[in-house]
């Protein structure tokens, strides 16, 4: 049989990372993240990343692997998952991504368009720079010379607004024309994939009820540990849902149970914004309906009758 690439999507709490798993080791597949904070190495707990034991259990690649004060785009995601799905391919072995970032699949699917690295001091300059000038100001600085990112960036989307100035700051020349020239195309092998969409109700009790057994395990130890490194609060792990909550409860600022429920909230809301993302930008893909894993590996077999035994 070819090399096949199994694409996995749902939102937090839905089950996907164990269905990855038990898919992994039916077809002796290996697994390659796609989830945006589960790529850093300093929040496994938070982040939901897989255990210790189950990654023994398949291969895993890009999780855990990046220090949480090198925040990583979606096209340097990109670039490693394309060499490590040729890695996996080349060697015949499946590949099964999984994970939440609805961005990163859409890029592996359809490409993207590739821009420069961007230097350290640029971004930080870009920073100091959008602090002094303001929103609007920046803006209109970036109109000058890339007046289509301007155009098109929505309104207080700092992020995405500092990336295309910093594109500009780095190479003197526009994300626009960067974009308009490259893409990164996807993997030429075939893929299969399918999206979890548990019933809201069932999904929104697992995040609250995993979020409060994280607090038994041990991850306000870990909040503590990455907020006392002071990183740059713009930086994508920084934004983990429920670490603003609970890190401000380790600061003093609201007791653990006001905490832990904004930090529930916060997740339930999250899981709102993927599943709406999904049914949006991935209208087209399979559907898994069930939460209980045993459930879903029926669904999953009724859609792939080939792995039944």
């Amino acid at each position: 049989m070819e090399p096949r690439i199994w694409l996995i999507a749902g939102p937090t709490a839905s089950g996907k990372s164990a269905l990855a798993l038990r898919l992994a080791e039916v077809t002796g597949g290996e697994i390659v993240n796609a989830d945006s904070m589960q790529l850093y190495a300093d929040l496994r707990m938070l982040t939901a990343r897989p255990s210790p034991d189950e990654e023994a259990r398949a291969p895993h690649h890009l999780f855990g692997t990046v220090d949480a004060a090198d925040g990583w785009s979606v096209g340097r995601w990109l670039r490693a998952a394309h060499d490590v799905l040729a890695d996996i391919t080349g060697r015949g072995r499946p590949a099964v991504v999984v994970g939440g970032t609805g961005l990163y699949f859409r890029a592996l699917t359809q490409g993207l368009a590739e821009a420069p690295e961007i230097p350290a001091e640029v971004r930080r300059q870009t920073a100091v720079d959008y602090d002094a000038l303001g929103h609007d100001a920046f803006r209109d600085r970036l109109a000058l010379h890339d007046p289509a990112a301007a155009a098109r960036i929505e309104v207080n989307d700092r992020q995405r607004l500092s990336r295309a100035w910093e594109v500009y700051a780095a190479t003197g020349r526009a994300l626009s024309d960067w974009q308009a020239d490259s893409t990164l195309a996807p993997p030429a092998i075939a893929w299969t994939s399918v999206a979890l969409e548990p019933p809201r109700e069932a999904l929104y009790a697992r995040c609250d009820a995993r979020l409060a057994a994280m607090l038994e395990t041990g991850v306000l130890d870990e909040v503590a540990a990455l907020a006392a490194r002071n990183l740059d609060p713009a930086l994508p792990l920084m934004k983990a849902v429920g670490f603003r909550e609970l890190a401000g409860h380790l600061r003093g600022e609201t007791s653990l149970r006001d905490a832990l429920a904004a930090a529930q909230q916060e997740t339930r809301r999250y899981a709102k914004r993927q599943t709406t993302w999904m049914r949006g930008q991935m209208a087209g893909w399979p559907r898994l309906t069930e939460i209980n894993a045993e459930d879903q590996w029926r669904q999953f077999l009724a859609l792939n009758p080939a792995l039944t035994p």
